[in-house]
């Protein structure tokens, strides 16, 4: 049985791959597809796995068009792939 953070990692590389290249997604649609009542309890989870994934060079996170860390960020963000 996967782990919360192992759950959280294969939906953000999932998410990513089915987004493709210059597409991104939020973080809310990952705590959703996890938990549709109580998805606001996942954000931070999600975005402290987002940040190791980017760390990593795995995913990149965008924030109005930049390169963001997903917790420092204030408001929404996005995660996608990194170009290649």
């Amino acid at each position: 049985m996967q782990t919360k953070n192992q759950l959280i990692r294969s939906r953000l590389l999932e998410f990513a791959r089915k987004r493709g290249e210059d597409k991104t997604f939020c973080p809310s649609e990952i705590a959703r597809s996890i938990d549709q009542e109580n998805w606001r309890d996942l954000m931070h989870p999600v975005r402290l796995e987002g940040k190791k994934m980017v760390s990593e060079n795995l995913l990149i996170c965008m924030q109005k068009g930049k390169p963001m860390d997903p917790l420092l960020a204030k408001g929404p963000i996005r995660f996608g792939l990194p170009s290649h």
